[in-house]
């Protein structure tokens, strides 16, 4: 991973219109640095070892990554912009811990969260298609809780979908960080979760949450 609060990526894409396009979308980011753009997925070998994220459009694109991830030891998140919602079960198939799947009109703001989303071990996509990825865990069955959160354990959910540390989220709801790590562990407990990812996931499911 690259140095903290700092997200490098890599633009991979079939045409310049379409990275230049990203590009300026993200320039507006001080967080977010591109050290590679390009059409060759081959180009992307001597900054792979650096990549928190990869960024990348068309089918084709993907298909030539794929040869390198698997290869790699360093598995760095995707990104991948496509109006195909078939999309995400090509994706959920890759050795990936962190994906995202945004639509090719997803603005300059929705494109940055789900980096720093994605960056934080998350999945972002389209909520309507969410179910249909996941096995079944109780509280899935349910539809529902064995116990409510409470307000305070909502808002903080909701910061972890926006990929927020505990420290971020601790200076943002001005207590202190041990308390984040409470709510979050009871948090956890409730939604039958056990990491940040499982979490954001069973929230998005039961409409807790949006991304």
């Amino acid at each position: 991973m690259a140095e903290e609060n700092l997200i490098q990526a890599a633009i991979l894409a079939p045409t310049l219109a379409v990275r230049v396009g990203l590009r300026t979308l993200l320039d507006v980011s001080q967080s977010i640095r591109i050290v590679a753009e390009t059409a060759d997925p081959a180009n992307l070998e001597n900054v792979w070892w650096e990549l928190d994220i990869v960024i990348l459009q068309g089918q084709e694109s993907l298909e030539r990554l794929e040869a390198l991830l698997r290869s790699s030891e360093t598995q760095p998140g995707f990104l991948w912009i496509s109006d195909d919602l078939q999309a995400l079960q090509a994706l959920r198939a890759l050795p990936l811990s962190a994906w995202g799947l945004l639509s090719s009109e997803a603005s300059s703001e929705e494109l940055i969260a789900a980096l720093h989303a994605i960056y934080q071990g998350l999945i972002v996509a389209p909520l309507t298609r969410l179910d249909s990825l996941w096995i079944e865990n109780p509280a899935d069955q349910t539809g529902e809780l064995v116990e409510q959160l409470t307000p305070r354990e909502a808002e903080i959910l909701e910061l972890l979908a926006q990929g927020l540390a505990n420290k971020q989220i601790a200076l943002y709801l001005e207590i202190s960080e041990h308390t984040v790590k409470f709510h979050i562990s009871s948090i956890y407990a409730k939604l039958d979760a056990t990491n940040r990812m499982e979490a954001v996931r069973t929230g998005l499911q039961l409409g807790l949450i949006t991304l």
